[in-house]
């Protein structure tokens, strides 16, 4: 009977570890097949498009309206999640500098 109990719990290590290696592989395996990460860097690149768009159009005056302001925002916000790189933080930190109006 023990000898069965251990057989079973070796086994199910086995299983464990084999899916624990599946799972590795197939997100990058299926990003691969789907094209997902050349989406995600389209995405990114029209997230930070529409960031410097705003980001230049109001350089001069260097005031928002509230809706610009958090609209730029939630842009930031999803860039930075993808995993956009620094260049938009220095936009950001000067934009957080200018006035925000009604």
């Amino acid at each position: 009977m023990l000898d069965a109990l251990t057989k079973v719990a070796q086994i199910a290590g086995e299983v464990t570890g084999i899916a624990a290696m599946l799972i590795l592989f197939v997100k990058p395996i299926r990003e691969k097949i789907l094209g997902a990460s050349e989406i995600r860097e389209g995405q990114k690149s029209i997230l930070r498009d529409r960031m410097s768009t705003v980001y230049y159009k109001h350089l001069d005056e260097k005031r928002l309206r509230q809706y610009e302001y958090e609209n730029f925002m939630s842009l930031y916000k999803s860039y930075k999640a993808m995993g956009g790189n620094s260049f938009i933080d220095h936009i950001k930190n000067e934009v957080d500098q200018w006035e925000v109006t009604s």
